[in-house]
């Protein structure tokens, strides 16, 4: 059989579904109307305004998602700048105010009697200022001049907060109804062939890719790491493929984050899926669902191909992709059909950073016993289900059989982990950083917590809505997406896990104080050839504890044993103390790469 034709048939089918992929990403055309306005900004009012500013874009086709948006921006900024106008206090107002004011005591009724036309305008606008301006009721001043410095703080504060909400469109109004609006746009050919576009590239990509990983000889050849020159990969070592693909998920994340009103032609592709599914229309996060399953299950093909020779590796590859696709997929999409919260039953707070927050708790008790069984498997499993299980088999249990990030990094990222940084310099970095995000998980959510039960925004000063939107946007989107995934073709398959996730902090904590679990090590098998140290996606030297034959108990090992899998001498052995201190391996948790080897030591 010729492998290298397959092989490069493979590569020609993925590469063709891939770039048909890319291409519609740009392929739609989008037309406005008026029904669609309506449907999408459900205020009537809003509705009309919008419509009253966007007369030259009704029914005009643009060609790309590009110059849609920029003419949506262009409606709602004229739009808000037409409300500010007639609504937001203006100096002359404000001039108005200070002519009532005599030195001294400032108070509202003073202020009441610029506000005395009797129409809606003035009326809102006499609401806005007791709202936003009341603290300055009973407060002296030196001087009108200082008066006049503190009413134009309410001023702004009127505008921005008031008269946008209230009578314009806010900032999160704007990027969701761009998002909506885009979509419910489309008029192209994604739009009108979803199911057929679906089909036809998707199943390019996952043929191509199958065709690929499949018949590599380097794979199929005898079980056990080919040091086959992985370092000279210009794709596994920081070469141009590399910083190519490594661009491209960066991309990703950014347009899925941030801007995902230039991916609907994407979304558009797995709305029946997601009808399938959910009964829905796709959303985003459904997008990226869906193509994070499909990574985790085609990659763990090749992991289960690769490491075919280890039990271990092949249970733990089987554990990722079931949790993956059942718990993390398919069960949060059937419960919605069924009208239940969306409730992922494997992710774990603080990783899961918005259980706490104050919609995520009305909703789940708000639908009564399941949303309240939800509520109490939550907590019960980071209270008492993380150092429970942590005790008996370390983090393992959770960063490698379990977690979606983990599952993602152990399959799509496992040919980028020998690029993790063994520096002293990166160790030190890590202790800080990913303490640093799990102190700031858990102030924010004391923040969030506090404000659900007195209705306080702030605590000691510092506004727990702000805490909330910097970390969401910093740390969810910012470190664990764009930095977290993007950067495996270029620091390694493990950054955010290393680096930033607050529950695998939380997680090593136990470990490395009160866990049963250690990698044990045969100093005298030991050849130093390094690929253990080479292939430690959590940049552990793990060579220098196996030459000195101590134990490896650092809270960043995440159990993965692919230092034991690639070992030629079965030096290092997966292990959980006994009650009696010695160390006994534990079935499918322990390790049998190399059982020829481990029969020949006892």
């Amino acid at each position: 059989m010729n492998y290298k034709l397959i092989q490069n048939i493979g590569l020609i089918t993925f590469l063709v579904g891939f770039a048909l992929f890319l291409g519609s990403f740009v392929s739609e055309n989008y037309k406005l109307t008026g029904q669609i306005i309506d449907t999408q900004i459900k205020d009537s009012t809003k509705s009309e305004l919008f419509k009253s500013f966007a007369e030259n874009e009704l029914g005009q086709t643009f060609i790309h998602s590009f110059g849609f948006n920029s003419a949506l921006d262009k409606v709602f900024n004229e739009a808000n700048a037409f409300q500010l106008e007639q609504f937001a206090i203006s100096d002359q107002r404000i001039d108005q105010i200070l002519t009532f004011y005599s030195e001294g005591v400032f108070t509202l009724d003073q202020a009441q009697q610029a506000f005395r036309t009797k129409d809606a305008i003035t009326g809102f606008q006499w609401e806005s200022f007791q709202s936003y301006g009341g603290w300055l009721d009973g407060r002296s001043f030196g001087s009108a001049e200082e008066l006049r410095n503190s009413l134009k703080i309410v001023q702004d504060n009127i505008a921005k907060y008031g008269v946008i909400n209230q009578k314009g469109f806010n900032e999160y109004e704007i990027k969701d109804l761009k998002y909506s609006l885009t979509k419910a746009s489309s008029a192209g050919w994604i739009s009108q062939n979803k199911t057929f576009s679906f089909v036809l590239i998707y199943s390019l990509m996952i043929l191509g890719a199958l065709l690929y990983i499949l018949p590599n000889k380097k794979i199929l050849g005898p079980p056990g790491i080919k040091n086959d020159g992985t370092f000279h990969s210009k794709a596994k070592n920081v070469g141009w493929i590399g910083i190519l693909l490594g661009t491209f998920l960066i991309l990703f994340y950014i347009v899925l984050y941030f801007y995902p009103e230039y991916m609907t032609s994407w979304i558009l592709m797995v709305d029946p899926v997601s009808q399938w599914l959910k009964g829905s229309d796709a959303g985003r996060f459904f997008l990226y669902g869906f193509i994070y399953t499909l990574a985790i299950l085609v990659m763990g093909v090749r992991m289960v191909i690769k490491y075919r020779h280890s039990k271990y590796q092949l249970w733990r590859t089987a554990s990722v992709m079931f949790f993956q696709l059942a718990f993390a997929f398919l069960i949060p999409e059937i419960l919605i059909r069924l009208n239940q919260p969306y409730f992922d039953f494997k992710n774990i707070w603080p990783l899961d950073y918005d259980f706490f927050f104050d919609n995520e708790l009305n909703t789940l008790i708000n639908h009564g016993g399941i949303g309240l069984f939800m509520l109490g498997w939550g907590i019960g499993l980071t209270l008492i289900g993380v150092p429970v299980m942590v005790y008996f088999f370390g983090k393992r249990w959770y960063c490698s059989w379990v977690c979606g990030c983990g599952g993602l990094a152990e399959t799509a990222g496992d040919p980028f982990r020998q690029l993790s940084d063994k520096s002293l310099k990166a160790w030190k970095f890590e202790r800080v950083s990913i303490h640093a995000v799990l102190v700031f998980a858990i102030v924010m959510t004391i923040g969030v917590l506090y404000t659900y039960w007195t209705g306080e925004s702030e605590l000691l000063g510092v506004s727990s809505y702000k805490l909330r939107s910097v970390y969401g946007g910093w740390i969810g989107a910012g470190f664990a997406g764009v930095v977290g995934t993007g950067f495996y073709p270029l620091m390694g398959n493990r950054v955010w896990c290393r680096f930033g996730c607050p529950l695998a902090a939380y997680l090593g904590l136990v470990q490395r104080f009160k866990s049963r679990f250690r990698i044990t090590t045969n100093g005298g098998q030991c050849i130093s050839c390094g690929n253990c140290s080479t292939y430690c996606e959590m940049g552990i030297d793990v060579r220098w504890y196996a030459q000195r034959g101590e134990n490896i108990i650092r809270s960043s090992c995440v159990g993965c044993g692919v230092c034991s899998a690639v070992c030629p001498r079965g030096v290092l052995n997966l292990e959980n103390r006994a009650d009696d201190n010695r160390f006994e391996t534990a079935g499918l948790i322990g390790n049998d790469s190399f059982p020829e080897i481990k029969k020949s030591r006892r």
